[in-house]
């Protein structure tokens, strides 16, 4: 895809930076390990965490007894300690280095309770003390100290409770050390829920330990000023991820509660953040109380998030379209649906984004029916894969994705970032007594095969059809090469898909209920396709309309539609 020399410039001033930044990376450490620099992390050793904040992010028991196990698996990878401290062991990946010194696992540890669990966290914790008492990096980059002592301040009294004094003693004053460092780097966290996650950790390290009112008021100006910037007017978060709205949801959730308990104001930037993102989640759960799955998302643990929004006290409604996070909603009876009408979000935040432009999820009552193929932490080809138009249930031109993923050295300096995609995306809608309807277009495919991509969708008023139509128009601005198009719905495993008589498909949910699919204006064809929505791949099927844009526009149309049980 063709990008603007303002992008290429962009792009090149953002490489240098990281270039800069990595390369002064052994400076950087010796001056903080230094005596003279820790000399200014001295002070007031907390007694106690005073207050325990609430930890809304989800937690595993099979997490828990994988670690009593010696098994650690994060970020897609899984690492044995066989008898020995698992910081001596080479860490497989940069995200699974972060989340053992952010301390991920003490959550599920503490979930779990008991003398075992509780002997194994103070174990990991004197271990972490012992070899990363000064800094280094990635244990003291901002991003993973301030995980850390979010995970301290939260789980802290578990493994505080009937300690040894010398380990306790040990413990408080590498928190007195950690949170005076985080107010000196607090600003050096990536961009995005990282950056919140940093902000946060510094306002709550004022009220779980003693002597903290500046960084209280310090980390509460940052966090207001992080979501002025990074929480959209309509409640979406910049990164357009819903997931990245809820891990922002909960940061804000968390801080205002300890804000509420202590009784300090909460500032109007956190408590207008929060009124306005309660609803946008709302907006993105299916039937099935989760997350759909759009740029990165997952879909979330649907009872932890009922939870969450049950603390919501002005309990906003999910309205039908999100202009600036530009997503649409429609409802009708049992049935959901939420489309993506909106162009990859700008710079770092498209470290996660997906090509997914005019593609759709929708449930029918508890259950998902099309979907979006998710993501996985595996961040290779198959992470690269699963954010790729043809993951998604839109149309692909040429098998060939809408946008594309940096890649080589810039990659390795900025992330894998999207670039590319649609520079165009226009939507309306109309509410009619037909159903509600959203047109959309974008004009992604036009640099590479001249082609603008329309598709509307009309959702009936009883929820028991919803049929669409896909054109593909040639631009008059180029004459276009004959290319494929595949549209594919990609259906969710619990389904099962048999083609019918008629040359449709019948769609069969566990419940029992049917729909019935069929098409217009391309060929038809089953295949295989995958779903992850957490933490493991399954097996699915897609349906597939298939043919080729010549010289005029191609007109598809297909519905899919309830019958038997309801």
């Amino acid at each position: 895809m063709p990008q603007t020399s303002n992008s290429y410039l962009s792009l090149c001033l953002e490489c240098a930076s990281a270039l800069w930044r990595a390369s002064s990376r052994p400076l950087r450490v010796a001056w903080r390990r230094s005596s003279i620099y820790r000399l200014q992390l001295h002070g007031r050793v907390p007694e106690r965490i005073r207050i325990q904040p609430v930890d809304f992010s989800p937690r595993s028991l099979e997490e828990a007894n994988a670690l009593l196990n010696g098994k650690f698996s994060f970020a897609g990878e899984s690492v044995k300690a066989d008898g020995g401290s698992i910081f001596d062991k080479a860490p497989p990946s940069n995200a699974w280095a972060e989340t053992l010194h952010g301390f991920g696992w003490l959550a599920s540890l503490a979930e779990a309770g008991g003398e075992p669990a509780r002997t194994l966290a103070c174990d990991l914790i004197g271990q972490w003390l012992h070899r990363y008492g000064r800094y280094s990096e990635p244990a003291w980059r901002a991003g993973v100290l301030a995980r850390r002592l979010l995970n301290l301040f939260s789980h802290g009294r578990f493994v505080l409770a009937r300690s040894d004094l010398m380990w306790r003693s040990r413990l408080l004053v590498s928190l007195r050390e950690q949170t005076r460092m985080l107010a000196r780097v607090c600003n050096e966290a990536p961009e995005g829920v990282p950056r919140l996650q940093a902000a946060a950790a510094l306002a709550l390290s004022g009220l779980c330990i003693d002597g903290g009112s500046r960084r209280l008021a310090a980390g509460l100006s940052r966090l207001e000023s992080e979501l002025s910037m990074q929480i959209l007017p309509d409640g979406g978060h910049i990164s357009r991820s819903p997931l990245a709205l809820l891990c922002a949801y909960q940061i804000v959730v968390c801080v205002t509660d300890v804000l509420a308990r202590t009784e300090q104001d909460i500032p109007p930037g956190l408590r207008n953040a929060r009124d306005r993102m309660a609803p946008m989640l709302r907006f993105f759960r299916l039937g099935d109380g989760a997350l759909a799955m759009f740029n990165g998302g997952r879909e979330s643990d649907a009872k932890a998030l009922a939870s969450l929004l049950a603390r919501d006290d002005v309990r906003g409604q999910p309205f039908a379209f999100a202009p600036h996070s530009a997503y649409h909603r429609l409802a009708a009876g049992r049935t959901l649906v939420v489309m993506d009408c909106g162009a990859p979000p700008p710079g770092v935040y498209a470290n996660t984004a997906h090509s997914g432009c005019l593609g759709f999820e929708f449930s029918a009552g508890h259950q998902r029916v099309v979907v979006n193929c998710g993501t996985s932490d595996d961040h290779t080809r198959w992470q690269n894969a699963l954010r790729a138009t043809a993951a998604h249930s839109t149309i692909v031109l040429g098998d060939r994705s809408v946008g594309y993923i940096l890649s080589g050295i810039p990659s390795r300096l900025l992330g894998p970032r999207l670039l590319g995609g649609p520079t165009r995306v226009e939507t309306i809608r109309h509410e009619t007594a037909g159903g509600g309807i959203v047109d959309a277009m974008h004009d992604g495919y036009v640099p590479a095969y001249g082609v603008i991509h329309q598709r509307r969708i009309t959702l009936s008023p009883a929820g028991t059809m919803l049929s669409g139509t896909d054109r593909l128009t040639p631009g008059q601005e180029r004459r276009p090469q004959p290319v494929s198009f595949a549209a594919r719905f990609h259906v969710h495993p619990d389904i099962r898909v048999s083609a019918s008589q008629g040359g449709g498909a019948i769609l069969k949910l566990p419940s029992g209920e049917g729909w019935r699919f069929q098409a217009t204006g391309a060929q038809l064809s089953l295949e295989k396709s995958i779903y992850v929505a957490n933490e493991s791949a399954r097996r699915a099927e897609q349906l597939v309309l298939s043919g080729t844009v010549r010289n005029e526009p191609v007109d598809i149309s297909w519905f899919f539609e309830r019958f038997g049980n309801s």
